[in-house]
């Protein structure tokens, strides 16, 4: 099949990731997969697909908010490139307006997908009654209570929105040795076991929350912990590690551009949010590397995850259940191993980016065998 994905993010984003590994996962299956992306955005996002095995980039303005110069530019590139294309996967309402609109103006139209990566309401006004009822084929939600939303909002019947869980490379992410100049720089040394959170320096990521638990821990396990990645709450960040007097066994180790690395250097990994953030693309990179988990009970890791099994489920902001985790993993190195390989049987079973292309695919294919008019038209239907 010709497929076009359309991304407008302005930086690397967990969307961002998901197009472009879904688009990287599709040409491996013989599909010819072409992202378009926002021009302007070479060094952010364009160059970081390419990092990710994306071939084929076309970029658009894909302006913010509504630009009638621009829009109107990128509607007839659309449609022009719709008329060679069997079906066409948007992942941001930019995107999908103007993706539906060069479907009205094209003229042969092509079924219209939509991933929705972010758990918020959808506004049921009239303007998304047409783009959801009349202009989409089908709605890819990444976890099932977004696509609970959906369903409250009235947008589309249950039989076109469907929950098709974030992906990681399970060959990329494979279980291998730590390197050791690696794990020294993520603050790995005298023998404890590193405790490694991956994810922005947000509010949201629950840094807070592993700091207060470090402490409640105090010398009672040998543990470090650290913190991979970057963002505006840095400088909050390492007050809060200096208050607690956790600088010696705390390290905040910015932006590290060779992940799996990271993650073979660690030995216990932490997804702890305040509240779903979507896809959860580290959960699933974590699984595939074999690392015994702690994760919050929200999200996709609420949905997918069985406590004990794949991971150590935690209630979200409780900084006393993670402790308690925490001590518990310490304390036993078979259920380290147990998880690990839980979690790694889970992700290549039903999980890995090979699969969810498989998904993407079969329904693809029955979009396209249907007849785009009567996709567009909300008469087709794509099964779960």
């Amino acid at each position: 099949m010709k497929i076009l994905h359309v991304m407008s993010c302005r930086g690397w984003s967990s969307d961002a990731y998901w197009a472009a590994r879904i688009c990287r996962e599709l040409a491996r299956r013989g599909h010819e997969v072409t992202l378009a992306c926002r021009a302007g955005t070479e060094a952010r996002v364009i160059d970081r697909a390419r990092l990710e095995g994306v071939e084929r980039v076309e970029t658009l303005a894909l302006a913010s908010g509504v630009a009638p110069a621009a829009d109107v530019g990128d509607v007839h590139r659309l449609a022009g490139w719709l008329r060679t294309a069997d079906v066409v996967h948007v992942h941001r309402g930019k995107e999908h307006w103007l993706a539906a609109l060069a479907n009205r103006v094209a003229g042969t139209r092509r079924p219209l997908l939509r991933t929705r990566h972010i758990a918020q309401a959808v506004g049921a006004h009239a303007g998304n009654r047409w783009l959801y009822g009349r202009a989409t084929a089908l709605v890819v939600a990444v976890t099932e209570a977004i696509r609970r939303q959906y369903l409250a909002a009235g947008l589309l019947a249950p039989d076109r929105v469907v929950t098709l869980a974030g992906g990681a490379d399970a060959e990329a992410f494979a279980p291998r040795a730590a390197d050791p100049a690696m794990r020294a720089r993520l603050g790995g040394r005298d023998g404890a076991l590193l405790v490694g959170m991956i994810g922005g320096l947000r509010v949201m990521k629950g840094h807070r929350v592993v700091i207060e638990a470090a402490a409640r821990l105090g010398d009672a396990w040998p543990l470090r912990f650290v913190f991979v990645g970057q963002g505006a709450h840095e400088a909050a960040v390492r007050g809060m590690v200096s208050r607690a007097g956790l600088d010696d066994r705390v390290t905040l180790a910015g932006f590290v551009d060779d992940l799996p690395a990271a993650m073979a250097a660690l030995d216990v990994a932490l997804y702890v949010p305040m509240e779903s953030d979507g896809m959860s693309r580290v959960v699933w990179e974590y699984l595939a590397a074999g690392l015994p988990l702690i994760a919050a009970r929200v999200g996709a890791a609420a949905e997918s995850l069985a406590d004990g099994e794949h991971a150590l489920l935690v209630h979200a902001g409780d900084a006393a259940d993670l402790g308690r985790a925490l001590a518990r993993l310490a304390a036993d190195a078979a259920l380290r191993r147990r998880l690990g390989a839980g979690g790694r049987a889970l992700l290549l079973e039903r999980h890995s980016g090979a699969r969810l292309a498989a998904a993407l695919e079969e329904r693809y294919a029955r979009l396209a065998d249907v007849g785009a008019p009567g996709a567009l038209l909300g008469n087709a239907r794509p099964g779960s």
